[in-house]
């Protein structure tokens, strides 16, 4: 019997029964908790970080490469907030939490990966700031989106080649996944999302960015995610990459190929990983 032709996970549980979830550390636990609290202000936030001295420092090693686009200013996690703000600042220190406790199968392309999920995260702080969406929770989801196909892989180790194929894109990835397992990785995605208590706007999200036309109420944030995700197949926003999105799912942001062309990001701001590794 091939890997093609086994069952998939009959429902969610049951494939969430099969694999071990990361452990959030302490520090990013907190953090998750401030995400809705609007009295969490500098102070809150930086003393939280500040907890983890390696954290601390990679932080900071950020706000000074291209992903911040500072280059050498910041020294202090006090000025980073000043300089580019606090929300930026927590959802950059999440992601390196989220990074660091995500284990990787042998055979995967560990530096692909963190690669593909920088881009996706840059694509969806941009279009979120295009369609009136909280670009810092686009841009955490972003990052956090494909954790859903390491679980994925935990679950059936064997199916590592098959869904981890050079050169796949994120279409061709969600329809696999959904074929061999039953569901894709946005759905596992949001599952740890949900595990790690992140407000439910976020697992709304990812839950349903593979197919936000098909949810039962759209979400403005999935939709980022899945355009997001299907320009991140690619290094820069190209005419072809452009057009091969959804047209309705562009007309539902009031968003069209034009503008995206007009105004891509930075290709340096998406493509620094190697706080990841």
């Amino acid at each position: 019997m091939t890997a093609s032709d086994r069952t998939p996970f009959a429902d969610l549980n049951s494939l969430t029964k099969s694999v071990v979830w990361p452990v959030m550390p302490e520090v990013g636990q907190a953090l998750i908790q401030t995400l809705n609290n609007e009295q969490a202000d500098t102070f809150v936030i930086c003393r939280i970080i500040k907890k983890d001295p390696t954290l601390t420092a990679n932080l900071l090693r950020m706000a000074n490469s291209a992903l911040f686009g500072l280059s050498g200013q910041v020294d202090t996690l006090e000025r980073a907030v000043k300089v580019v703000g606090l929300a930026k600042v927590r959802a950059r220190a999440l992601s390196l939490c989220m990074a660091q406790t995500s284990p990787f199968p042998p055979g995967l392309d560990r530096l692909a990966f963190w690669r593909y999920s920088l881009r996706c995260a840059g694509y969806a702080q941009w279009l979120a700031e295009l369609c009136e969406v909280d670009d810092q929770e686009a841009w955490l989801c972003g990052m956090l989106l494909r954790l859903g196909d390491l679980s994925v892989v935990q679950a059936r180790p064997d199916l590592l080649q098959g869904l981890d194929t050079p050169g796949m894109t994120s279409a061709e990835r969600w329809q696999l996944q959904r074929r061999l397992v039953g569901f894709d990785e946005g759905e596992v995605t949001a599952e740890l999302a949900q595990h790690w208590d992140l407000p439910q706007a976020l697992v709304r999200g990812l839950r349903h960015c593979a197919q936000p036309l098909a949810a039962p109420e759209l979400s403005r944030l999935a939709a980022v995610l899945h355009l997001a995700a299907r320009l991140a197949d690619n290094d820069s926003v190209t005419c072809q990459s452009a057009a091969e999105l959804p047209s309705l799912l562009l007309q539902t942001l009031a968003l069209d190929s034009i503008t995206l062309l007009a105004t891509q990001p930075d290709a340096g701001a998406v493509a620094d990983v190697s706080m990841f590794l």
